[in-house]
């Protein structure tokens, strides 16, 4: 059984469905190695304009496999720590580094790194009545997987404090009201609601995406000076691209643009 299923709408939409259903999707080494693979795949592939992440059966990721972690340290290896370089970080690595948009489709539970690995996608479209939960403290962990990053960056300190100490559940509708999740759907209006987005954004200036990508990346770290000569730099490049040149000229023209399949430009 694939660990992630792949498929492809003509549109230019990847859709990557977390297929371990059994366990609630949670992550394994064979799992985070899968998904890294097709995300490093769809930034390679020109016929790939956006990514959906999602999940089989009823939950979206419940983090980690503890099965898997307790196995592993009782064969040796005791070291969190390393796993999370050699499995989970690679795998979040690739979700920011890929040029293209990707969305996360969170169609039930999202717990620990399962978290994670939402909070890592540009956009989250969640079913209505979906828990996000960061759930390390109940067993003793430390929030990791990029969590704290973005936690603190997205909520500020003081929700996030809260979140990681507290191991209490936020229902979706709550995350919308703090920005975390863009939009709360209907369950069974998830995947049309995520498609639709998706094939926007593959219909849309692929080029562009990429450096406003990379601008908002880059940003986090730098003061108002510094993402201002980022922002003149980003500029020069954008403006001599094929989709700069083809919506100015369509604006002009007063038509829609009509975008190219150019392939994302590199972080």
């Amino acid at each position: 059984m694939s660990e992630v299923i792949l498929s492809v709408l003509d549109a230019g939409v990847l859709t990557l469905t977390l297929n371990r259903p059994e366990a609630l999707n949670a992550l394994n080494r064979e799992m985070t190695g899968a998904l890294r693979d097709a995300i490093e795949a769809a930034s390679r592939d020109n016929g790939v304009g956006s990514v959906i992440i999602t999940g089989a059966g009823r939950a979206f990721c419940a983090g980690a496999d503890l099965k898997d972690v307790v196995a592993r340290r009782e064969a040796g290896e005791r070291d969190l720590g390393d796993d999370l370089r050699t499995s989970y970080i690679p795998m979040i690595r690739a979700i920011r580094a890929c040029p293209k948009p990707v969305i996360a489709a969170i169609n039930g539970t999202a717990a620990g790194a399962g978290l994670s690995l939402a909070l890592a996608c540009d956009l989250r479209i969640a079913a209505a009545g979906t828990p996000l939960i960061v759930v390390f403290v109940r067993v003793g962990l430390v929030p990791d997987a990029g969590s704290l990053f973005f936690l603190t960056r997205m909520l500020g300190l003081s929700k996030a404090t809260e979140l990681a100490m507290s191991g209490d559940p936020l229902t979706v509708e709550d995350a919308h009201q703090l920005g975390l999740i863009t939009t709360v759907v209907a369950p069974e209006q998830l995947m049309t609601a995520a498609t639709e987005r998706a094939r926007h954004f593959s219909d849309g200036p692929r080029q562009t995406y990429a450096l406003i990508k990379h601008g908002l990346e880059r940003a986090l770290d730098l003061d108002l000076e510094q993402t201002m000569e980022l922002e003149s730099q980003l500029q020069s490049v954008a403006a001599e691209t094929p989709d700069a040149n083809e919506a100015i000229q369509a604006f002009l023209e007063k038509r829609k643009p009509q975008f190219g399949r150019s392939p994302g430009l590199a972080p």
